[in-house]
């Protein structure tokens, strides 16, 4: 199977509506206010042939760069177009010419509803995993989003490769996609419907985290996840008992390599309530949520991601030294692999993580 032609034709030829699709991969879950707001202004041919799994619309965006891979007829990125302001930019790549045409043809119509003088969004014909033939700056954008793309590509270790070069130091890759609890069958993979659904290109999980390592991204942060139901009787028999999940990973290009576990050097920040809509709390991630004016306790690698990002002006840090160390932070959930010789006991039974 072509995997490039395949997508092409499913997206290009077979949907022309959301409603054409058929399971529910491509759904997303609920909305801010304010990007319901947003909304509001996008024409209803972008809002009604929007085939994404999450929402890839991070914090604190205005005044920034940014790429939306697999763009298709721009949703995602005349939302962003409105949050990152008139001296922000949006680029939009994707490689489907009728999704490009929707896109383009609604250029105009947003910089008004904006009031923009000049249009911030640009769309370009690509392939994600091909982005070094784009002529673009490397080191350059602030944030790649993608929603629900990754999957469809053949090569997703190139993406994760070029999406690490174009990003500048400081920069995030936050996207949403489709992962499954085991390895794809090839069968299933060269199954047309259900690589369209964006189910058969689905990463496993945990190759997931080893690749985004293996490309940079040391430490990949899960900011949200739900489970896939396919609603689909024909194509739940065929995948069987995979299970199916959308996620949206948010990773870092920091100066320090961030390291494999959370290491505990006693630092600790205080969030000041300042980033736009979050004004109480904001969260990093799944597990790491900052009330104002609260000091907590973080791992160095959070810290760096705090630090050496966009996020930097919006804390208090505390104790940002690294010379003293305490070993696995006590909130990690990874023990020390040694004996105790007060509690010598092997447990043979206990599960591995």
């Amino acid at each position: 199977m072509d995997i490039q032609e395949t997508t092409k034709e499913y997206y290009g030829k077979v949907l022309k509506k959301s409603a054409d699709l058929k399971t529910n991969a491509c759904t997303s879950g609920k909305y801010p206010q304010y990007i319901l707001e947003i909304m509001k202004n996008i024409h209803e041919d972008v809002l009604s042939s929007y085939y994404g799994c999450g929402l890839v619309i991070p914090d604190f965006l205005d005044q920034t760069h940014i790429i939306d891979l697999g763009c298709g007829t721009g949703r995602d990125a005349y939302i962003l177009s409105k949050l990152v302001g008139e001296k922000g930019s949006v680029l939009g790549i994707d490689m489907t010419d009728e999704q490009l045409d929707v896109a383009n043809k609604y250029i105009d119509y947003h910089r008004e509803k904006y009031g923009y003088q000049k249009s911030n969004v640009t769309f370009k014909k690509g392939y994600i995993e091909e982005l070094d033939k784009l002529n673009l700056n490397k080191d350059f954008y602030d944030i790649v989003v993608s929603n629900c793309v990754v999957n469809l590509s053949n090569n997703k270790q190139a993406v994760f490769e070029q999406v690490y070069q174009l990003l500048k130091t400081g920069g995030e890759f936050y996207f949403s996609d489709i992962y499954s609890d085991r390895r794809i069958p090839e069968n299933l993979r060269n199954n047309k419907v259900l690589w369209g659904e964006c189910l058969s290109g689905a990463l496993y999980w945990n190759d997931f985290i080893n690749l985004a390592k293996k490309c940079g991204f040391t430490d990949p942060r899960l900011v949200s996840s739900n489970r896939i139901t396919i609603r689909n009787q024909e194509l739940e028999k065929e995948v069987g008992n995979i299970k199916f999940y959308s996620a949206t990973y948010r990773l870092f290009k920091l100066p320090e390599l961030l390291e494999p576990d959370c290491e505990d050097y006693g630092q600790a920040v205080m969030y000041t309530g300042t980033i736009m809509n979050h004004e109480s709390s904001w969260e990093l991630d799944n597990h790491h949520r900052f009330e104002k004016e609260k000091v907590m306790t973080v791992c160095g690698n959070t810290y760096n991601m705090l630090h050496h990002t966009r996020f930097w002006e919006h804390f208090i840090y505390l104790n940002g030294g690294t010379d003293t160390h305490f070993g696995i932070f006590p909130d990690c959930g990874k023990n020390m692999p040694f004996e105790d010789n007060r509690n010598s006991n092997r447990n043979y039974n206990a599960k591995c993580c």
